[in-house]
């Protein structure tokens, strides 16, 4: 049997599924109703799905995006003429950090998790997280105490 490429997709869900402990039926609906599958179009046609009148930024060959602002918060949407040109932008915006939504040639970029999770419900898609430079705060470049005689 020759494996497609949504063959493996497929058969990736399944196994995910399996190792995560979701035997019942009923899980299973629940976790299909909690993100659906990511979804496709252009810019436009994304920003109407989660009812959002696109503000242009950037209208390139390689590259669209806008501004969009909804009830659940603000954020950046893009959409990408190729798959290589999404992943090269997002590995070099992670350094950042930010929420981001990644669907197929299309990202959604958030500040707060809280938006980012409400736009999946809609367009699906799959969460990465940008570097979390709060950690390194107050490291190094702290002044350490020092102690003096009288």
């Amino acid at each position: 049997m020759k494996l497609t490429r949504p063959t493996l997709a497929a058969l990736a869900a399944v196994t995910a599924l399996t190792l995560a402990g979701c035997g019942g039926g009923d899980d299973k609906k629940a976790a299909a109703d909690a993100v659906p599958v990511a979804a496709t179009g252009s810019l436009e046609q994304l920003a109407a799905k989660v009812d959002c009148k696109p503000n242009m930024q950037t209208d390139a060959d390689e590259l669209r995006q806008a501004i969009c602002k909804t009830a659940d918060g603000k954020f950046i949407l893009l959409t990408f003429a190729t798959d290589r040109g999404q992943r090269e932008w997002i590995n070099g915006a992670k350094d950042y950090g930010g929420h981001y939504l990644v669907g197929r040639k299309w990202i959604a970029v958030g500040d707060e998790t809280k938006t980012v999770d409400t736009l999946r419900k809609t367009l699906g898609g799959d969460i990465e997280e940008g570097t979390d430079h709060s950690v390194h705060e107050g490291g190094s470049g702290s002044a350490s105490p020092t102690h003096s005689s009288h």
